[in-house]
């Protein structure tokens, strides 16, 4: 597929692209700054601006595709593209950019006839991550069908991000995809970031024990490029398992003892449940902590 992704130069977006590029897919990348991946054009563009967006998502995707004459619709956009997380700038500013400029990205894809379109949504909508004081979620593990009630500028972003999608998707019919993408963790991190939580869990309580591996996000989002006809869907992208060597019956009984159980969770599945992807997306996790950290 010919896939246009803005935010390709970002922690994750790297990983993301070189997956999508590894599988065959042609890929230009929207972003501040240039990633220079092999194979990938870049863009550089704000996602803020309508009009950047009209402009790059209605152009080519390499030089090599002048020859062919007037550029053709890009089969997908992956919108990654935002202020990552809170605390970075002011809290207007990451609102003001990640509401306006996903709004800006689906509709310029929706009114040039793109049929599919996956957005970066997060696992803050919870209402859990950045929440002032020790909050706990109403109920566990954590699904898709959560009233998610986040407090926060940054998770707020997202929740209305995903009713922005939903909205255009009932206007326009096409596939559109939010991905709750959970803590990502890249290749070089398992070093420093999982020893330490055998001694001291609580470093993830925020994020209910969590992770995604970058690479599996790249598998996750290729299994939503080719999964069509579902409408508006959110999923949760996390890995099998949490993050910590214990197991849920320690950490629920030392970190959410008054949070109530919808069903019973196996002993070191992910809190956040990625149960949707592998069974409407059929996600296989590669890349478990555990075979990288002894």
């Amino acid at each position: 597929m010919r896939v246009l992704f803005t935010g390709g130069s970002g922690k994750a977006g790297k990983h993301v692209v070189a997956y999508l590029a590894a599988q065959g897919h042609r890929v230009v990348n929207v972003d501040r700054v240039p990633l220079n991946h092999p194979g990938v054009h870049d863009f550089i563009a704000d996602i803020t601006d309508a009009g950047q967006m009209f402009s790059v998502m209605s152009g080519h995707a390499g030089y090599d595709e002048l020859d062919d004459g007037p550029a053709k619709p890009f089969d997908a956009v992956v919108h990654f593209a935002a202020i990552p997380r809170l605390m970075m700038c002011a809290d207007t500013e990451t609102y003001r950019v990640n509401v306006m400029g996903t709004y800006n990205v689906i509709e310029a894809a929706v009114k040039l006839g793109i049929r599919k379109i996956v957005i970066a949504s997060s696992e803050t909508t919870y209402g859990v991550c950045f929440s002032e004081g020790v909050v706990d979620p109403k109920v566990l593990p954590l699904d898709e069908d959560y009233d998610i009630d986040p407090m926060d500028s940054y998770g707020m972003s997202k929740k209305v991000n995903e009713v922005t999608a939903r909205s255009f998707q009932r206007r326009s019919g096409a596939d559109i995809y939010a991905l709750r993408i959970g803590n990502v963790i890249e290749p070089h991190e398992y070093a420093t970031v999982f020893p330490p939580l055998k001694d001291d869990p609580g470093l993830r309580r925020r994020i209910t024990f969590s992770y995604i591996d970058a690479r599996d996000l790249g598998q996750i989002v290729d299994l939503c490029l080719a999964k069509s006809g579902l409408g508006f869907q959110v999923f949760n992208a996390v890995n099998d398992t949490n993050s910590t060597p214990q197991p849920n019956s320690e950490l629920l009984a030392r970190f959410f003892p008054n949070v109530p159980l919808s069903r019973e969770v196996g002993p070191y599945e992910s809190l956040l449940s990625n149960r949707k992807i592998r069974d409407v997306l059929g996600f296989k996790e590669q890349h478990n902590w555990r075979d990288y950290v002894k």
